[in-house]
């Protein structure tokens, strides 16, 4: 199959628009867009197709109300580790996230799976971890196309967030995302508007 013009605009629309979402509406989002989603993290590139990420979906209360109560303690340790001014901006970042997603996916990475009989990672075994990542990318890119948004709540103890959903032991915390649709868009990022940080644009090197 050959894709024109339209799909790279298409394409290139939906990466503009992959933001990091923290304002949700709580409307439930349906099962079979839900399955659609799935879905597409089955077509992430994986090294030597170990496909070493695993998913639970948090549906839980009071699981969710433990993550909630991790993400307090966690921001307000980052949050000391600032000067005044600095602490003061920091705190105005609110992430609401994780009261009105109506969906909340915590993401791990085997460390030794079977899958892939170790093809491709003998000399590079962080390979896992960057196939997560894919898979999660692949993720976010389907529900920005459904209208959905996504975001990554990184303020969070991976050790303690292991012990919380009792991960198996070769079972790595790699992402906790919440999923809804969003109060608003914008292709802006949330950190460009509030002024904390700018992109620089990638730059090719040549050796």
């Amino acid at each position: 199959m050959e894709f024109g013009p339209e799909s790279a605009e298409v394409l290139q629309q939906i990466l503009r628009w992959r933001r990091d979402v923290r304002h949700f509406r709580t409307d439930p989002v349906p099962e079979d867009v839900l399955e659609r989603l799935r879905r597409s993290m089955d077509f992430a590139p994986s090294v030597g197709n170990a496909r070493p990420w695993r998913v639970i979906r948090v549906r839980d209360a009071s699981l969710r109300l433990a993550v909630r109560d991790e993400f307090e303690r966690c921001n307000q340790r980052a949050a000391d580790q600032y000067d005044d001014a600095t602490a003061a901006e920091y705190r105005r970042l609110k992430l609401a996230g994780l009261d009105a997603a109506p969906v909340h996916l915590a993401i791990f990475t085997v460390t030794d799976p079977t899958e892939g009989r170790g093809l491709g990672r003998q000399t590079m075994p962080a390979t896992l971890r960057q196939s997560t990542a894919m898979a999660i990318l692949a993720l976010w890119l389907a529900a920005r196309a459904e209208n959905l948004g996504l975001g990554m709540v990184s303020i969070l103890d991976p050790a303690r967030i292991e012990r919380l959903f009792d991960a198996p032991e070769a079972w790595e915390f790699s992402a906790y995302l919440c999923l809804g649709w969003p109060e608003f868009t914008d292709d802006t990022p949330l950190l460009h508007r509030v002024g904390w940080q700018e992109d620089q644009p990638t730059e090719w090197q040549e050796r």
